[in-house]
C-alpha cells in the first residue's frame, strides 16, 4: 500500500517524533550518505548541527502530512527544497544516494518497529522525497543563485543593521517571502533573511538583520559587513501575503520581523485602493523601533495604513545615544508600553482581519495564542513556517 497505508506511516511518524530516535537517525543517515557518496561531504559545513535540525523538522512535518493523506503541500515543499538545494551544488545523482541512505538508515534505526508494510511505506516516502526534489531541481530554469554587492550598511541600533545590496540581476520574489543568504564572513553557512522592499527591476534589495545572542552568522553580518562585500542569495521561500479582496488586515511585527511586512506594505502602496492595514511594530526599547520614520512617511501618503509603536520598556538604555534618533514626526499612534502579544490582544479579537505575524518565534507563538484565545480564527493567521 505504501503511502496509502496510514497505520504504517504512523509508525514512522511516531519514531521521528521521538527526539532520541530521530537524533540517532540523523547521525546514522549523514554517516551512511557520506560513506556511500564521498562527493556529498564537501557540500556541507563541518558542523552539521543546523542541517540535522532542519532536516529532522522537515521529516516530522512531511510524515504528519503523509499520515493526513495530504499531498499538495508536501510536494510543493519538496519541490521548493530541491530548487533551493541547487545553491549547494547538489546534482541529480546525489538524490539517488540520498534516497538509498535515508531508507537504509530508517530501516536500521527503527528495526524494532519494522514490518513488510512499514518497509513499503518507508520506501514510498523516501522515493517521493528524493524524486520530488530531484525533478523540481532539474526542471527549474531560474539561476541557482544571485550574486550581489553591499552598497550600504547602517547600524541603526546596537543589535540591528540595515544592509542594502545591488544584485547582478533582478531577483523575482513576492513581498513577504524570505531568501537564503551567504556572506563572506561565513562562506559555507546560509541564513534566511526577508527582503524589506519588493522585488526591484534594477536588482536593489534591502535586509534588516538583528544580531541573535549566541548566533554564529547574524552577529557577524551586523558588526562586520562592509561596503563592497559580495553576497550570494538563493531562491525565495514562504507564502505570507495579503489578499486585497480578503478584508482588512492586522500586522504584528517584532523587531526585524518588520522586514517582510514592510515589503508587503510598500507593494500595497502601488495601488489606489487597499483594505485597511493596522501595523503594530514592537521592540524592547523605544530606540529599537528603528524604522518608524519610514513607516510614518508611508502612512502619511496612504490613509489605509495606521501604525502603532510598542516597546517593552518606556525608557531607553544609555547606549541609545550612540545610534540615530528614531522618533518620527507627529502622525503615528502614540507609542504604548508593554509586551506586544498583550497589547495587540488587548484591542479585542481581530476576528474579522487577515492577520500576519513576524518576529522571534516566541513572540509569534505567544501573539498567535493570545489572538486565538480572544476569538481570532486560526486559519486567518499567517506567520513564517520556520517558527511552527
Amino acid at each position: 500500500m505504501g503511502l496509502d497505508d496510514r497505520d504504517s506511516l504512523r509508525v514512522l511518524q511516531a519514531a521521528l517524533d521521538d527526539p532520541v530516535q530521530s537524533g540517532n537517525l540523523m547521525g546514522r543517515f549523514y554517516a551512511t550518505w557520506f560513506r556511500a557518496d564521498e562527493s556529498v561531504r564537501a557540500l556541507f559545513p563541518a558542523d552539521l548541527g543546523a542541517h540535522q535540525d532542519a532536516f529532522t523538522h522537515a521529516l516530522r512535518w512531511l510524515f504528519g502530512e503523509f499520515v493526513a493523506q495530504r499531498a499538495a503541500e508536501p510536494v510543493a515543499f519538496l519541490a521548493q527544497l530541491g530548487r533551493d538545494h541547487r545553491k549547494y551544488g547538489v546534482k541529480t545523482h546525489h538524490y539517488e544516494t540520498l534516497r538509498q541512505a535515508l531508507y537504509t538508515s530508517m530501516r536500521a534505526e527503527f528495526a524494532d518497529r519494522w514490518s513488510a508494510a512499514v518497509d513499503d511505506a518507508a520506501d514510498g516516502a523516501v522515493t517521493l522525497i528524493a524524486g520530488a526534489m530531484s525533478g523540481a531541481a532539474s526542471a527549474e530554469r531560474q539561476p541557482p543563485w544571485w550574486d550581489g554587492t553591499v552598497i550600504e550598511h547602517h547600524r541603526v541600533s546596537r543589535d540591528v543593521a540595515v544592509i542594502r545590496l545591488r544584485l547582478n540581476g533582478p531577483m523575482p520574489y513576492h513581498p513577504g517571502q524570505y531568501v537564503s543568504v551567504r556572506a563572506p564572513q561565513h562562506p559555507r553557512r546560509w541564513r534566511y533573511l526577508s527582503p524589506a522592499i519588493p522585488s526591484d527591476p534594477d536588482g536593489f534589495i534591502e535586509f534588516h538583520v538583528r544580531a541573535v545572542p549566541g548566533g554564529t552568522v547574524s552577529p557577524a553580518l551586523v558588526t562586520e559587513t562592509r561596503r563592497g562585500d559580495r553576497w550570494r542569495l538563493s531562491n525565495p521561500h514562504g507564502g505570507l501575503r495579503v489578499d486585497r479582496a480578503g478584508g482588512d488586515v492586522l500586522m504584528v511585527a517584532g523587531g526585524t520581523g518588520l522586514a517582510p511586512l514592510r515589503a508587503i506594505i510598500m507593494d500595497l502602496a502601488r495601488f489606489g485602493e487597499n483594505p485597511r492595514v493596522h501595523l503594530f511594530f514592537g521592540a524592547r526599547y523605544p530606540c529599537e523601533l528603528y524604522d518608524l520614520r519610514t513607516l510614518w512617511e508611508v502612512a502619511s501618503c496612504n490613509p489605509w495604513l495606521s501604525v502603532s509603536p510598542v516597546s517593552d520598556y518606556d525608557i531607553d538604555p544609555p547606549w541609545a545615544a550612540d545610534y540615530p534618533d528614531v522618533s518620527p514626526p507627529r502622525g503615528l499612534h502614540v507609542r504604548q508600553t508593554g509586551r506586544l502579544p498583550e497589547v495587540v490582544s488587548g484591542y479585542g479579537s481581530w476576528c474579522d482581519r487577515q492577520i500576519l505575524i513576524c518576529g522571534r518565534p516566541e513572540m509569534v507563538l505567544a501573539t498567535k495564542a493570545a489572538l486565538i484565545a480572544g476569538g481570532a480564527p486560526a486559519e486567518r493567521i499567517q506567520h513564517d513556517p520556520l517558527v511552527a
